[in-house]
């Protein structure tokens, strides 16, 4: 039996509503947390009738096997996402941080890839999965970026300070623009379809990175100037809109960073155009138009990540295996975070526990299972989305329901 598009929509938004309804009424979890909750459970509840023997689950399941996560978070939602986060970041409070941010957006991801990529060969292979050297940096490359998505919609309620926020999120806006670009030269190795060179690898980095950011900055002034032409908030909302899906579209056709661009017409347009371009109506009308985009698409995109366990087979080496990532995964970002903060903690001063609470709060999210999904089919993609899931929902069960707690406890010893 196969579905319409609209009708995986339709199912999709609808347990999305119900899954909030639930979490709202009876869990009392953070929205994004508690919708994913419910729809893994529901998955797991859906595989055990499966194996029992249940032939009504097979329609639902073939209903959700039709939905392309890949192409749904990374072709449709993320840009939305990203810019909504974007438009929200005070400029001259990241611009303050610009150096520490930079470093752990860039190296800080380079390093943990490095890192993750060794300890991941070392104790893949130990356990009896044969993973190879390059697919281990692979999978390194796509967990090392914090996911903004998952670290905006969690930062909210966990009361870390001004500072904190900012390094946080700014890191989480730029790192998986980053991080998605070493995936493509990496993968480029792996699969090889990019030159093992230096020069072609330098040149395919600078391509994507530099030309997402000079693509952000035409499409984000582009927009301002016509804003500054009008004032009418239906219209300069419209305006937005298709800043967002223009830009992110254009940029898959000149083949530079989506990501990156979109966060720069974001940061440019939530300050430069909000002071200069919009009246006050215009402002809280946009604001609420992309707080309400944020939050929809946030749930949504949740609850989609509990259902992927419909389609991901996770068995016992796998599982060991998603186990032990967890643990490189934190030790590798303790390093990638320690090692810019003492580099700079000769000219800058940081908070007390400020290793820790960047090591804990630096969730993975949609965006790593995505680029699994991205792997040509076969087992070493298999391998790595069971690995990269079982990494995900520790990141977002564990770490985001306790960073809260991480962050009073480090307030108050640092108030003794």
């Amino acid at each position: 039996m196969t579905y319409e598009l609209f009708d995986v929509f339709a199912v999709v938004i609808s347990l999305t509503a119900v899954f909030s309804f639930v979490n709202f009424r009876f869990l009392r979890l953070p929205t994004s947390i508690g919708v994913m909750v419910i729809a893994m459970s529901a998955s797991l509840i859906m595989l055990v009738l499966e194996n029992l023997g249940f032939s009504a689950v097979h329609p639902a399941e073939t209903l959700f096997r039709e939905v392309d996560f890949n192409k749904t978070l990374m072709q449709g939602m993320l840009s939305y996402l990203l810019f909504a986060g974007a438009l929200h970041v005070d400029l001259g409070d990241l611009a303050r941080y610009k150096w520490v941010v930079a470093s752990m957006a860039s190296f800080g991801v380079l390093i943990s890839t490095v890192i993750i990529g060794i300890l991941g060969y070392w104790v893949f292979n130990t356990i009896g999965l044969a993973i190879p050297f390059i697919y281990c940096l692979l999978f390194g490359a796509l967990i090392s970026p914090t996911d903004p998505i998952a670290v905006l919609a969690i930062l909210r309620s966990a009361g870390v300070s001004k500072y904190l926020e900012t390094k946080i999120t700014g890191e989480s806006l730029f790192n998986d623009g980053i991080g998605i670009v070493v995936f493509i030269v990496i993968l480029g190795i792996a699969t090889e379809t990019t030159p093992l060179s230096m020069a072609s690898i330098a040149t395919l980095f600078l391509h994507e990175a530099i030309g997402g950011v000079v693509l952000g900055l035409a499409a984000g002034y582009f927009c301002n100037f016509m804003l500054r032409q009008v004032d009418n908030y239906q219209v300069e909302v419209l305006i937005t809109l298709a800043l967002v899906t223009g830009s992110y579209a254009l940029s898959q056709h000149l083949h530079v960073s989506g990501p990156i661009a979109v966060v720069i017409a974001g940061l440019l347009l939530g300050n430069h155009g909000r002071r200069f371009a919009m009246s006050e109506k215009t402002q809280e009308h946009l604001d609420l138009f992309w707080e309400l985009v944020d939050e929809i698409l946030n749930a949504i995109l949740f609850t989609l990540i509990g259902i992927e366990l419909l389609v991901i087979s996770i068995d016992q080496p796998h599982l060991l295996a998603g186990v032990a990532a967890i643990g490189i995964v934190l030790g590798a970002r303790f390093i990638s975070v320690m090692i810019p903060v003492w580099g700079f903690r000769q000219v800058r001063e940081f908070e007390k526990h400020t290793i820790k609470i960047l090591t804990w709060g630096g969730l993975r999210g949609g965006i790593s299972v995505a680029l699994a999904l991205s792997l040509p089919p076969g087992e070493m993609r298999d391998s790595l989305l069971a690995i990269t899931y079982c990494v995900v929902v520790f990141s977002i069960l564990v770490q985001g329901l306790s960073i809260g707690r991480l962050v009073r406890w480090a307030q108050g010893r640092s108030d003794h």
